[in-house]
Formats: structure tokens, sequence, C-alpha cells
């Protein structure tokens, strides 16, 4: 009975734990609050609605497989920076974006092939020294 209480409370700590990127910006590691968003559905509505993000939080889209996955604005309400990451946890690109609640939205694409993207408020990479280059790790 005790080991079962155990096991429960170690799966209930688990799903309630929160999900954190950081980064290394050759002077400091930033950690980031993410919310993941893993599957098709997630990945479509994304930031889509949201009137604000906390300050340090983001959200993190994973994919299958490392392409130059294209980010549009369509009904996201707050300016983001976006910042594609490699296979090898690598930032590779950063674009700023701005808010788009029309139809024919500007796309993003990076330069290079990404695995992850990570969309945080505009203007954090900048405050932040995060560049192109700089070391992820997924926590």
């Amino acid at each position: 009975m005790k080991k079962l209480l155990i096991l429960l409370i170690l799966f209930i700590v688990s799903c309630t734990g929160k999900n954190y990127v950081s980064i290394d910006n050759g002077k400091e590691n930033i950690k980031i609050d993410v919310e993941i968003a893993d599957d098709l559905s997630e990945r479509t509505q994304g930031l889509m609605f949201r009137e604000s993000l906390n300050k340090n939080s983001g959200m993190l889209f994973v994919f299958e497989k490392e392409e130059k996955h294209a980010f549009w604005m369509k009904n996201t309400l707050i300016p983001l920076d976006i910042i594609f990451i490699s296979e090898d946890l690598e930032i590779v690109d950063i674009k700023n974006a701005i808010p788009c609640e029309e139809n024919n939205c500007k796309s993003y694409a990076p330069k290079e092939k990404a695995k992850y993207v990570l969309e945080v408020n505009e203007k954090f990479t900048l405050k932040n020294s995060i560049n192109i280059g700089d070391k992820v790790r997924l926590l």
C-alpha cells in the first residue's frame, strides 16, 4: 500500500510539473516557462486569440521532422519573437512577428531547418541578448 501511495504522489507531481526551455546566451542561462504544442491541433491553435503572454513564458512547438516550418500570425493578437531551433538544440533563426487579424497574413519561415520553434513576447530575444547560434536545453 505504501508503494502505491508513493507512485500516486510521483504521478501527480509529474502531471503538475512545468516545462521549461533554457537558452545559454554566453553570459547566463535564460529559463522560459513553456506550454508544449506537439500535435497538429495544438500547433494549429498556437497562441491565437490570446491577449497576453507572461513575461518569461512562451509556447514550444515540437515537430516530428526537422524542416523549414513556416509560421503565420493569423488571429494572433500579441507581437512575438519566433525562435527556430535545430534538432541539435541550436538557435538557427529568429523572426520578429506582428499580429494579424486579416486573411492575408505574412508568413515567417527560417533560413535553416528547425525541429523546434519557440514563441515568446516581442523583443524578448533583444532584452535577453539571445542570438542565432545560442544553445538551448529542454527541461
